[in-house]
């Protein structure tokens, strides 16, 4: 038996011009992804996607099978803030971002890598001068006085809110997505605000656009928490409530048995297979502080990772925080991010990612057996899946910390994935401030 220790600091829709399948390229299936999300505006101020490209084999070299590409539509110029998620046509590029045949090849040039692209999908709210307004304003919300409205409880003044009660708009609007996957070829969606979105259209647009697409599979990823996403089709929602608590538990201001709660809460009414995409930052995060900011550095930001991506599958990487970009990143203009900074942190992020692909124990959506610490200091969780058996253990503390090694694993000879050294374990784990150590017993 393999074993391993983790000690770790309306319309019918339109047919359009399908592009074949590769014979060689498969998209993973749900529980294998691991997602690398790309900015492309940290990529190059212009010609991004040729950016991106330039730099495939980097990113393949970490260890990911799925891009996620935010919107690269063009954006609206009416009541503009110059955000992404304000899309003025729903099938043409941006050209800040190159064009469409752009597009094409930095698709076909992921395939060829065995990597996946998901494009992100803003249903729920267009561009003031997006020309459905003008040619279907019935297609959008009014309020009482019969003026079109911006998303109700929202500040996104520079988009439109679409209504879902509209019947051609719904056609329409699963008839663009197919665009992106007949002609590009794209692999799925990370769709923006989900939860805003009603449940029915997503069963609706999910099943027609895996039916077009089959026998090819589609990732679909909801910006969401609730579980009728999951009903309606998706693979993966967001793990919102387990970035909240990793982020006060590394802070010192809650116990680390907040995180097991909180993990056995958001899987407790989720089928098997199905995953929260778990996260230590995102576009929206980044906005507000880098990882190394927010978890107090970066040996705490690397704790932060390992505790929340090993706990439960559903990994996340944002296409910055693997050469430790210190500062904040505003997705709504161009911010240089120095891809050879760091390039130890970029190794101990490929290393991770490597043992998280080659055990499946840690990408399961399976049970969650949590192991006591009675200091509240130390994550220590065992993960199994039929013959793989994972042990996760982190000390979340900016101090020295120990904690009983579990009855099964005292006293194994065990070997550091990380360095290859052997060592023999003891009755207690004695972790440095954030320390983390990866363990296989042979």
């Amino acid at each position: 038996m393999m074993v391993v220790v983790i000690v770790v600091q309306a319309c019918k829709p339109k047919d359009h011009h399908a592009v074949p399948v590769s014979d060689e390229f498969v998209v993973p299936e749900p529980a294998d992804v691991v997602l690398y999300q790309v900015n492309p505006r940290v990529f190059a101020p212009s010609n991004s996607f040729q950016a991106i490209i330039d730099r495939l084999d980097t990113i393949q070299d970490l260890g990911v099978n799925m891009l996620w590409i935010m919107p690269i539509y063009p954006i609206g110029e009416e009541k503009s803030k110059n955000s992404p998620y304000s899309v003025k046509d729903y099938k043409a590029v941006a050209p800040e971002y190159g064009t469409l045949d752009d597009l094409k090849t930095l698709v076909e040039s992921c395939h060829e890598r065995g990597m996946g692209v998901i494009l992100d999908w803003v249903a729920n709210h267009t561009a003031w001068d997006n020309k459905w307004l003008k040619q279907h304003p019935d297609w959008y919300t009014h309020d009482a006085n019969g003026d079109i409205i911006y998303p109700e409880g929202t500040d996104w003044t520079d988009v439109a809110d679409l209504n879902y009660k509209n019947k051609e708009m719904r056609a329409a609007m699963i008839d663009a997505m197919r665009f992106w996957v007949d002609s590009v070829g794209v692999d799925g969606f990370r769709c923006d605000v989900a939860d805003q979105v009603p449940a029915d259209f997503w069963t609706e647009c999910i099943s027609t656009l895996r039916a077009a697409a089959a026998p090819k599979r589609l990732i679909m990823l909801a910006e969401g928490a609730k579980s009728e996403n999951f009903d309606a089709g998706f693979d993966l929602n967001y793990a919102w409530e387990f970035m909240r608590a990793i982020a006060q538990v590394m802070k010192g201001d809650a116990p680390v048995s907040k995180l097991v709660n909180v993990d056995k809460n958001e899987y407790s009414d989720l089928d098997f297979g199905k995953f929260k995409l778990r996260f230590t930052t995102n576009h929206d995060e980044a906005t507000k502080a880098s990882p190394i900011t927010l978890y107090g550095g970066v040996r705490a930001s690397m704790a932060a990772f390992v505790a929340t991506t090993m706990l439960h599958g559903g990994m996340l990487i944002y296409g910055s925080q693997e050469v430790g970009y210190p500062e904040t990143i505003n997705f709504f203009k161009y911010v240089p991010v120095d891809w050879k900074a760091n390039p130890e942190l970029r190794e101990e992020y490929k290393k991770l990612v490597s043992i998280y692909n080659a055990h499946p124990a840690l990408r399961s959506s399976g049970k969650v057996r949590a192991l006591d610490d009675d200091e509240n200091n130390i994550l220590c969780v065992d993960r199994v899946l039929n013959n793989d058996n994972v042990l996760v253990v982190v000390n979340v503390r900016d101090i020295p910390c120990s904690s009983d090694v579990p009855g099964m694993w005292a006293g194994k000879d065990v070997v550091d994935l990380m360095t290859g050294e052997r060592m023999h374990l003891e009755r207690r784990f004695n972790l440095k401030p954030y320390q983390y150590l990866l363990l296989h017993n042979n």
